[in-house]
């Protein structure tokens, strides 16, 4: 409308992976002279991230989702752009944000950065292998369930399954041997269905039975065969399926 003043999208969605489309929704807000941010937390370190082929003015990622330590950020503010600090207390980092700096944090993100720069096509292809395994797996032990993300426009390492007619809480406390999450790891308290799944209109009986299932740079085959085996097991359990 004419009162909106910002707009701010994921780059990747954090429960199915989807890219969204950054450049045409920048070049929409770029006409109408309206601010965009967008929060490439799932996506910096897995794709490629340039805020100039993006056209953003603002994108944040976060330090651990890409091997930094955890508690360190960044924040790409364009020239130009307006911001009006929201803590108070002193003049750091361009009197945006009072504190002292996690001086090693921000070391340890911007060598993070550098690594991830380097090993960017040999990781994408690691993590897309290793979780395409997995859902191969899953589908071959497995009738009844559901990918929920596509394999294009999405980041490499995230597979959302949707499995008929059981409880993800209860699958999750299961899985005491893997680490997934019941849709978003944001959200994984609520027993609601996620507002994502709600939107993709996926049927109740699997949205119930979701879980997000992310493969990193360090996963190697022989941990998602087990993990798949695993998985397959409880699954059929909680059906009352024999194993």
């Amino acid at each position: 409308t004419k009162e909106t003043i910002l707009i701010t999208v994921m780059h990747a969605n954090n429960e199915v992976g989807t890219i969204e489309p950054i450049e045409e929704i920048a070049a929409l807000a770029r006409a109408r002279n309206i601010t965009f941010h967008t929060d490439a937390a799932q996506s910096a370190g897995k794709i490629p991230v340039d805020v100039s082929a993006l056209g953003v003015d603002l994108l944040s990622i976060a330090g651990h989702k890409m091997y930094a330590p955890k508690g360190v950020g960044a924040l790409f503010i364009r020239q130009g752009t307006g911001l009006i600090k929201i803590m108070h207390g002193a003049g750091h980092e361009k009197n945006l944000r009072p504190g002292t700096e996690n001086v090693p944090g921000i070391v340890g993100l911007g060598k993070a950065c550098e690594i991830a720069q380097r090993d960017m096509d040999y990781n994408f292809y690691r993590m897309h292998f290793t979780r395409d395994r997995m859902r191969d797996k899953l589908q071959s032990g497995l009738d009844d369930m559901r990918i929920h993300n596509r394999t294009e426009a999405c980041t490499p390492n995230t597979l959302s399954v949707g499995f008929r007619n059981i409880n993800a809480s209860e699958l999750i406390l299961e899985l005491t041997d893997v680490a997934v999450s019941a849709g978003s790891a944001c959200h994984a308290d609520m027993a609601t269905i996620s507002h994502v799944l709600f939107a993709m209109k996926i049927p109740v009986e699997y949205a119930r039975g979701t879980i997000r299932i992310s493969t990193g740079k360090m996963t190697t085959e022989e941990e998602v065969d087990e993990a798949a085996e695993i998985i397959i097991r409880k699954v059929r359990r909680l059906a009352g399926l024999k194993s």
